[in-house]
């Protein structure tokens, strides 16, 4: 299924309306298949990080780093989730640039997994759960990476 957008010309002094596929509707199935296998991977990421808080490795106290809190990491699945979503909106509109920031602030719902690796023995948890936090950090690379190139690549459509 292809999405269209109206567009106007003229032919032979007469304005004539015409419906032409864009770019960026495209790429739109291939950023909903993205956006849906991170939602559903960051789901069960945000769950277990957030139900299973002390199964995770914790900093040292008074490490540089911060340690964020089991309401912070559950919170922040929400906010995250809310950007991915008004990204989704805007790009499905044509605003290229808004939903890019949007879409590369929610990217960062899968970048914090970094986070996981900066603290010892986090290569020490159980698989299915490494399996889950590099799957959420693969997803979150891929998102940014595409708000980058929607930038550059696609046009802003008014």
């Amino acid at each position: 299924m292809r999405c269209y957008r109206p567009l106007h010309d003229r032919v032979d002094g007469a304005e004539v309306l015409m419906l032409a596929t864009t770019r960026h509707q495209d790429v739109l199935r291939p950023l909903l298949v993205v956006m849906s296998v991170a939602f559903v991977v960051s789901v069960v990421h945000y769950i277990d990080n957030t139900v299973n808080y002390t199964d995770y490795p914790q900093l040292e106290p008074g490490s540089a780093l911060p340690n964020p809190s089991q309401t912070v990491i559950g919170s922040a699945w929400f906010v995250f989730t809310a950007f991915g979503a008004l990204g989704l909106w805007w790009f499905v509109r044509g605003r290229i640039t808004s939903a890019a920031v949007a879409i590369a602030v929610y990217s960062g719902s899968g970048l914090v997994g970094f986070a996981h690796y900066a603290v010892p023995g986090a290569t020490d948890m159980v698989w299915w759960r490494q399996v889950h936090v590099i799957a959420d950090i693969i997803c979150g690379l891929l998102l940014f990476a595409f708000a980058l190139w929607s930038v550059v690549a696609l046009r802003e459509e008014t």
